[in-house]
């Protein structure tokens, strides 16, 4: 078993780069706490930025990886994923029997600073229409029971909870959703007595700490056809958010009727990453026929999955996940190579985490450019104060006090004519929060409440299944036409700042500034998402369960969180950046009088002691060099974070 788990720990793809993930992280994050604390030292940071850095620092410390697989009963899923993740226990960690084992959705995990656990949801909670994320807030709704990383055999026999069903009545499974007269073929095995075999549970969660999941990584293990149909929001929450979807077929059947039908409605016009697994391979193994013939064979059934499910050739996979998983127990290499399952992880590992690093480094770039060319800015109008009070200054050599009166009058009337541009600052700042107001009002909840209102509001008396894909598409138009509305203010928003900051820059001296308006396009794209991954829950296939009592209301429930996250998002980065514009005002206003201060206070010294103008110089000298200095620093502080960040990430 230590010859296994010395296999497993040295050839690891996955493992090995989620470590490199997590020190590139890691390291990241170090870097930028450090330019943070040179920002924040010489006050070069405002409140949107510490706002915009806090969010980044969340996402480098616990960005996640969601790795959901997907398939029939029967495929194997719970073996593969024993043989990727958990083979150093050296046995089955999750059940993987023959027949049907998980029953319900189980994500893996782990939570640093939660005991090891498995929390399960009873199959009770469909009845009262609360989805899982509104249940995952109520602890009393789940059962916990404790696991024993350390106690192998206790931790597997806790971990059978999730194969577990309950006999109820065919009422009750139609109360349930997970039985309906006009899908027989998707109904669950009914008794001589009436009675029905239904899942005990409605979800599970397993924390764990598994070295892989404490770096990040979670896994969604899904039961088959008929409670990934049935239940909502394992196809319009939990596999819409996975990075990737392995998706099993059986090789020796090849692509079935149900696997198809899985594909169609959940998989097939998705825009993660999908890598399809045959499974299984070992069942094709003939006594009968050479090596060479059965890889054929192999190769076959590749080519026909491949074309039944349009896929390139090189996002199949055939393996044997139970022969891996044997090979890895057992420490044996050749026979871990001979299943291949090292090519599906070295696909995984090439085609989804360098991605994933991408991602971040990316969004690291983008605020880090952005504090850079704040901090240039702020910089460069103070060492633009700095060069017309050395200025002035030296003009006062071999000055009379007449000379020094006359400039301090006029420093007093300059100080004056500039307070004359606090009421247009003040009147800029009315205009722009007013036309922010209503630019977030077309992102707000209520619009959205009232949007969601008018969809149901629109079927009437109707049978949700008669008009609820045509109202659902009606909605969607006009929430696309909300976002893009608020897009249109912020341009107009954007245009008016531009030509005030324009004219007070050349008037007063300012050194304001504009950056780029958010993006509408990532709030779009979310949209269409949300649109085609709910329109494959209102299908045709799915008739039977849109005409279900109550089926309205808890597609709404579902609906509205996710709708909620794209308008509070795009709010959200409208406001931080009008914030970041008027933050300005106030900030540049402040610095302008107290140089004024700074200015008169060296005017009246030099007026009161003869030999303090020299002094006065070389004080502002050497305040003009140190900010010299730190803007050198900060440059290379700066060049040096993008560059290692580029660098590891490559």
């Amino acid at each position: 078993m230590a010859a296994g788990c010395r296999l497993m720990n040295r050839q690891h793809p996955i493992a090995e780069e989620l470590d490199a993930l997590a020190r590139w992280r890691t390291a990241l994050g170090a870097q930028l706490e450090q330019l943070v604390v040179s920002l924040d030292e010489h006050e070069l940071l405002d409140e949107t930025d510490v706002a915009v850095l806090g969010a980044l620092r969340d996402r480098l410390a616990a960005d996640k990886l969601v790795l959901a697989f997907v398939a029939e009963f029967s495929r194997g899923k719970s073996e593969l994923i024993n043989a990727i993740f958990f083979a150093d226990a050296g046995r089955r960690v999750l059940p993987a029997t023959p027949g049907r084992t998980t029953m319900c959705p189980v994500e893996l995990g782990f939570e640093v600073g939660r005991p090891a656990c498995l929390s399960l949801l009873p199959i009770a909670s469909r009845r009262d229409g609360r989805t899982l994320s509104e249940l995952s807030r109520h602890d009393a709704a789940w059962q916990h029971l404790p696991l024993d990383p350390g106690h192998r055999d206790s931790l597997v026999q806790s971990l059978l909870a999730v194969t577990r069903t309950q006999r109820v009545s065919r009422a009750e499974a139609e109360a349930l959703g997970l039985w309906s007269a006009s899908q027989p073929d998707d109904n669950p095995p009914q008794a001589a007595d009436g009675s029905v075999e239904v899942p005990a549970w409605r979800h599970a969660v397993i924390n764990y700490p598994h070295p892989l999941l404490a770096r990040g990584l979670v896994v969604i293990d899904t039961p088959g056809l008929n409670a990934v149909g049935a239940e909502p929001e394992l196809t319009l929450g939990l596999l819409p958010s996975a990075h990737a979807v392995v998706f099993l077929l059986a090789a020796d059947t090849g692509v079935t009727r149900a696997d198809l039908a899985i594909w169609r409605e959940h998989l097939g016009r998705s825009s993660q990453e999908r890598f399809v697994v045959l499974n299984k391979i070992d069942a094709l193994a003939d006594p009968l026929a050479s090596a060479a013939e059965v890889d054929e064979q192999i190769a076959q059934q590749c080519s026909t999955v491949a074309q039944t499910l349009g896929l390139p050739l090189s996002r199949i996979y055939p393996l044997s996940a139970r022969e891996a998983l044997a090979a890895r127990v057992a420490g044996d290499d050749r026979a871990l190579q001979a299943s291949r399952l090292p090519l599906l992880e070295q696909a995984l590992t090439d085609g989804l985490l360098p991605r994933r690093q991408t991602l971040l480094l990316q969004s690291t770039m983008a605020v880090v450019e952005r504090l850079q060319a704040a901090s240039a800015r702020r910089l460069a109008d103070r060492r633009r104060q700095l060069t017309d009070q050395l200025m002035e200054l030296r003009g006062l050599r071999g000055k009379s006090g007449g000379k020094l009166r006359l400039l301090l009058a006029r420093l007093d009337a300059e100080s004056s004519d500039f307070e004359s541009c606090v009421g247009r600052l003040a009147a800029l700042r009315a205009v722009q929060t007013r036309i922010q107001r209503s630019l977030l009002g077309q992102l707000s909840s209520d619009r959205l409440r009232v949007e969601v209102d008018a969809m149901q509001a629109s079927l009437g008396v109707w049978p949700f299944k008669l008009g609820g894909r045509t109202a659902f598409e009606a909605l969607m138009s006009r929430l696309r036409a909300a976002v893009a509305g608020a897009g249109e203010q912020a341009g107009e928003m954007h245009q008016m700042l531009e030509a005030s900051f324009r004219q007070l820059n050349t008037e007063f001296g300012f050194a304001f500034a504009l950056s780029p308006l958010p993006a509408l396009q990532p709030s779009l794209d979310e949209l269409q998402a949300i649109e085609r991954n709910y329109s494959h829950y209102l299908g045709p296939g799915q008739a039977w369960r849109l005409a279900q009592p109550g089926f309205a209301e808890q597609f709404r429930r579902l609906l509205v969180p996710k709708l909620r996250v794209v308008f509070e998002s795009a709010a959200s980065e409208f406001e931080r950046w009008g914030r970041a514009a008027i933050l300005q005002l106030g900030a540049q206003l402040r610095e302008r009088r107290s140089s004024f201060a700074r200015r008169r206070e060296s005017l009246l010294r030099v007026q009161t002691a003869a030999g303090e103008l020299e002094t006065r110089i070389s004080d502002v000298q050497a305040q003009d060099l140190a900010l010299d200095q730190l803007q050198g620093g900060l440059a290379m502080q700066f060049a040096g974070l993008l560059a290692a960040a580029r660098q590891d990430a490559a």
